[in-house]
């Protein structure tokens, strides 16, 4: 029996039969194994992008599966492979494509929101967005190479180095995913975080972990850096606090690097750019090689991605994921066993 998930706006999920698509000309059939509730998912659930998404819909892109059936004009996988999606159909013909930029294409394509996702036994999706995974990879792990490819994107795009001074602002599953690809590559990391829970699993982690509540970060920063402030602030807490802050963290010339998705046009110190002649770069999801890179991590077991799930959980607890991450409480990552 098939199932999948369906949001049907104003906060409601109803879980059905599952309405598995044959793959067509370029395209793959995909019985999914694992996926991991995402911040996205949630706004979706609470209505946020109701404007863009067509109901009923299949959430879901954080995923691990098996081809399950290949389309015409497939070549260079088989049936049985374990794999990840990365879930982004560009237009190939915008501006940002015609650069070589399609994971930010003007008219890019998101499976999960604008098209159906993973949360359903069977999925379709074109055979570009297929990545292969490593057959010692366990399936839950690999339901995280997504997140990690966007700290890998991160983190590449902000050239760090080793022993570079970062400050990662917001300690939830993406923030604490770049503070791990961070420290890998060298640097010396300093996680800011408001959530009891996640400072703690930060500090388990291996980090300097602070709840800016509760000690001033801007003098550990200083303290720390002799004075001199941080190399990289990645801002991933999508805060006014945080974007007032990160000016304040970083060293002349500093980085400061914006991961998080702003709910509002954020305030920011210009005059302290000038002043110190600081650098800012936009970050949005991840290109091939990422994921590349996040399965390669994966595969190593440099990073312990076991810490990081909270809860493995049946499809039709999806509501119970949404609730919890609700409470910003006891969890990190959720995943969904399909």
């Amino acid at each position: 029996m098939t199932q999948a998930a369906y949001y049907e706006g104003e906060r409601k999920i109803r879980l059905g039969a599952g309405e598995p698509v044959d793959p067509g000309l370029g395209e793959a059939q995909l019985q999914v194994s694992h996926c991991g509730i995402c911040g996205t998912d949630l706004h979706i659930f609470h209505g946020a992008m109701d404007a863009r998404v067509k109901m009923p819909l299949v959430m879901g892109h954080e995923m691990s599966a098996t081809v399950q059936k290949l389309g015409a004009g497939v070549e260079g996988f088989d049936v049985g492979e374990k794999v990840v999606v990365m879930p982004l159909a560009p237009c190939n013909a915008c501006p940002a494509c015609e650069a070589g930029h399609q994971h930010i294409c003007h008219n890019l394509n998101f499976l999960g929101i604008d098209a159906p996702g993973a949360f359903q036994s069977y999925w379709t999706v074109p055979a570009y967005t297929l990545h292969r995974i490593p057959a010692h990879l366990s399936m839950e792990h690999a339901a995280l190479i997504e997140p990690l490819a966007v700290a890998c994107h991160d983190a590449r795009l902000a050239n760090l180095r080793p022993g570079d001074r970062v400050v990662v602002l917001g300690g939830g599953p993406i923030g604490i995913l770049v503070a791990l690809v961070a420290r890998h590559a060298g640097a010396e990391v300093i996680v800011s975080e408001i959530n009891p829970y996640r400072v703690e699993l930060a500090r388990v982690l291996g980090f300097e972990a602070v709840n800016p509540g509760e000690s001033d970060l801007v003098e550990r920063v200083m303290q720390r850096t002799k004075g001199a402030g941080a190399d990289v602030v990645f801002e991933v807490s999508g805060s006014q606090a945080g974007a007032d802050i990160m000016t304040e963290l970083l060293r002349t010339r500093g980085l400061a690097v914006i991961v998080a998705i702003f709910a509002q046009k954020p305030k920011i110190d210009l005059f302290r750019f000038f002043w110190r002649e600081l650098r800012l770069k936009g970050v949005r999801v991840y290109e091939s090689q990422d994921f590349s890179a996040a399965i390669a991590l994966a595969a190593q077991g440099a990073l312990p991605l076991d810490e990081l799930i909270s809860d493995i959980r049946p499809l039709s607890a999806l509501r119970s994921g949404f609730e919890d991450m609700e409470t910003a409480g006891q969890v990190m990552k959720i995943l969904l066993e399909i």
